[in-house]
């Protein structure tokens, strides 16, 4: 690294420490501000967020993400440091004077302190990964996942030393998040980053594929936050030809600090922390539109007359006459028909049932016996054939066994010798229906 590099990056960390101290955002680095290079990409603006205000971030999981305008980028790598990747990255952003966010894993800080404080020297914002980077924080116990988050936290500011720097963001390894860690998280009044899209470089893929995914997904987002990765090699490879895309692309970049004291948060308005704020009008521009109304008839219906009858009395639908002061408004009739006097007199009145009715008269066992005997030997009686219409049934029961038996499957003919078919009178057949030895003749009408 030259010694005019190293003076223009102190350089740059005093003037952000003074801005900080005089209460306002440090003032964007421009392509014309980038040392050696007039075409840079530049940093367009430092967005300050209050973390307590918007505890969660990033569409990949959550509703809210950064308030960024069209075409604005905010960069952040995860995983280190780790050098030598690390110190291409920061090479690579200084040479186009773009400021990013760095989440630091806890134990590659303790093995790189060096590369941590790197980071901070360069004007970069530092945030936390957990201390190991378990790829389980959605499923372990909320004992473990805090101590992986405090003890990244401890490590990472250890690394800083007295200089300090630290941000209070914080990204889940892996992404895999979980209620109680962002809860314990937002408690500590920490931020929890997630992202807008990714370019895969964590995968083994080509650079070619990390440049082209990280291309294609911020043009269908039309901004956002993207997530990369400073402990690969690919990362470093793609790196340049991305920045150098987005500035042919109109693309700003915007680096992102947490509110202070001494520095207040950037004012924004609720719809801005969504990706793509639901416009007032939305409604109105996709309503589908309605053809000119056409009537299919030009005939009207008739408007009541002030003059129609109803039962015999006129339903005035004139407003009413004032009263005089001091009397009192009487209700008016409805005009539907009322029953006269007369009328009410000549209606129908069903008398009341009698209270015997209703009772149930308790009888002895001996007496329902005795009637049940009387009335099967009454109706016996009143139903008995007699004289030869008692032979010529006997003989109709004989004929219906003898038919309901061959009907039965499996069931043998029972020959009688000497029976044979006599024909039955209509009064005969009629006694033999009575008694329910032959069926009652139907209608043919259907």
């Amino acid at each position: 690294m030259s010694k005019a590099l190293s003076i223009d990056r102190a350089r740059h960390a005093a003037v952000l420490l003074l801005g900080m101290a005089l209460g306002i955002a440090a003032e964007p680095v421009s392509a014309a501000d980038c040392p050696g290079n007039p075409d840079a990409l530049g940093t367009s603006r430092t967005l300050v967020v209050d973390p307590r205000e918007h505890p969660r971030i990033g569409t990949m999981q959550y509703a809210e993400t950064l308030p960024l305008q069209d075409h604005e980028v905010v960069l952040t790598f995860d995983d280190g440091p780790l050098p030598p990747h690390s110190n291409q990255v920061l090479d690579i952003l200084a040479s186009q004077c773009v400021k990013a966010t760095f989440f630091i894993i806890g134990r590659m800080a303790r093995s790189f302190p060096e590369g941590v404080r790197k980071v901070r020297d360069a004007g970069h914002s530092i945030g936390t990964h957990s201390q190991n980077h378990p790829l389980s924080m959605n499923r372990m116990p909320i004992e473990h996942a805090q101590q992986e988050i405090d003890d990244g936290i401890a490590a990472t500011e250890a690394a800083l030393g007295d200089g300090g720097g630290l941000s209070p963001f914080f990204r889940i390894p892996g992404l895999l998040r979980a209620e109680a860690v962002e809860d314990y998280l937002a408690s500590k009044g920490i931020q929890t980053w997630s992202a807008d899209f990714p370019a895969d470089d964590w995968r083994h893929v080509s650079s070619a594929r990390v440049y082209d995914l990280a291309m294609k997904r911020l043009e269908a987002k039309g901004k956002g936050i993207l997530l990369l990765h400073d402990i690969q090699a690919r990362t470093v490879a793609a790196l340049p030809k991305i920045l150098h895309e987005l500035k042919a692309r109109g693309y700003r970049i915007v680096h992102v600090v947490p509110a202070t004291p001494d520095l207040p948060k950037t004012p924004t308005e609720p719809q801005q922390w969504q990706l793509h704020p639901i416009s007032e009008n939305v409604a109105i521009s996709h309503w589908p539109k309605i053809p000119n109304f056409v009537f299919a008839s030009a005939e009207m219906l008739p408007v009541p007359a002030a003059s129609d009858w109803y039962g015999g009395r006129l339903a005035s639908f004139e407003h009413p006459r004032p009263l005089a002061r001091g009397a009192i408004p009487l209700p008016q009739q409805a005009p539907w028909p009322r029953l006269t006097a007369q009328q009410a007199a000549a209606a129908i009145i069903l008398p009341v049932p009698g209270k015997g009715i209703f009772e149930i008269q308790e009888k002895s066992a001996a007496t329902t016996q005795q009637a049940a005997v009387s009335s099967a030997h009454h109706a016996e009686r009143a139903q008995a054939p007699v004289g030869n219409e008692a032979d010529a049934i006997a003989k109709l029961i004989a004929i219906h066994a003898s038919a309901s038996k061959r009907m039965i499957p499996g069931s043998h003919r029972i020959s009688q010798p000497g029976l044979r078919r006599v024909p039955l009178t209509a009064r005969q057949r009629l006694s033999a229906s009575r008694a329910g030895l032959m069926p009652r003749e139907r209608s043919s009408v259907r």
